[in-house]
């Protein structure tokens, strides 16, 4: 990927935090919304860490996607601990890395970015996140067939978590066939079938399926719509969205509306900030209390939505 210079708003964001502050940051586009700098500033308070967490919108910055190796060149040289990594860039940054920590190589996605001795190491934290929230919020939930729409970087990480949740066949939708097709490749095994198939199948493959991951940007208020016909929704599917602003999303509000057992993107986000967390500062943060940094800061939105995981 060819680097372009990143603009003076991004420099101003890349400032370093001074030699007494650890800093963070997250990159990604559109994501004005995000809870995650306000619950890693929360924690870091609670405990006595001087933690500054800042956002890299790249829609915001005005900056185009090559100059995400110069920005993430720029972090690591202003003394930047780490930088989440979000839409649209889980995938593109791993030519940028100098390496991978094993669960981001065996996923293939990156969300998190450990600098550390001149060298920046990529991890996947998304995966352990999902599937710690679909273990709190939908036990017991059937997952002999899944169907995954999204084969991205968060497609890959909620893929992997159907492994380690006992999954026995996933199918998986994407709007690239080649995508879908290089996911089911890649993450065979473990007990698990991935069988990538083409859009116009969606809506059968639901119904004879027990459940439905969103791992797509579809529903947030930038790409506001569903990700699946609606009236392809129905009681006997349980219904997951990665997608957390809105937390109550087009997909969420309409297979609650048919019945559907529901999980929004609530867990996901602050699951993969505990362990992002961790690796940033060094210091274990509480889960528990991470849920709350969440809940206090969509309730502070405006945005009564917030409660309901």
């Amino acid at each position: 990927m060819k680097a372009t210079a990143p603009a003076p708003d991004c420099l101003a964001a890349l400032a370093p935090a001074g030699a007494d502050r650890r800093c963070a940051g997250l990159i990604g586009r559109a994501i004005q919304e995000s809870l995650t700098p306000g619950m890693h500033e929360a924690e870091g308070r609670r405990l006595g860490l001087a933690y500054d967490y800042r956002l890299l919108d790249f829609d915001r910055l005005g900056l185009d996607d090559a100059a995400l190796g110069a920005v993430l060149q720029l972090a690591g040289e202003r003394g930047f601990a780490g930088l989440n990594v979000t839409h649209p860039f889980k995938q593109a940054v791993l030519p940028l890395l100098d390496a991978l920590w094993p669960d981001a190589e065996a996923i293939g996605a990156v969300n998190a970015v450990v600098f550390q001795a001149g060298r920046a190491i990529g991890h996947n934290t998304d995966c352990w996140g999902f599937a710690e929230s679909f273990r709190r919020g939908m036990a017991g939930a059937g997952l002999d067939r899944v169907v995954l729409v999204g084969a991205g970087g968060a497609g890959l990480a909620v893929a992997r978590a159907l492994v380690d949740l006992g999954a026995r066949e996933v199918m998986v939708f994407d709007r690239e066939a080649p995508r879908a097709q290089r996911l089911a490749q890649r993450l065979q095994g473990g007990g698990t079938t991935f069988i990538a198939r083409p859009l116009d199948r969606l809506a059968a493959a639901l119904a004879g399926a027990e459940g439905l991951i969103n791992a797509t940007p579809a529903g947030m208020r930038k790409y506001p719509g569903l990700p699946v016909p609606a009236e392809a929704l129905h009681g006997a599917l349980w219904v997951a969205d990665i997608v957390y602003f809105p937390l109550r999303t087009a997909l969420v509000e309409a297979a609650a509306a048919r019945g559907c057992r529901t999980l929004t993107g609530r867990g996901m986000a602050v699951f993969q900030a505990v362990r992002a967390f961790a690796l940033f500062t060094g210091r274990a943060p509480d889960a528990e209390t991470m849920v709350l940094h969440f809940d206090r800061l969509q309730s502070a939105s405006g945005r009564p939505e917030a409660a309901s995981a």
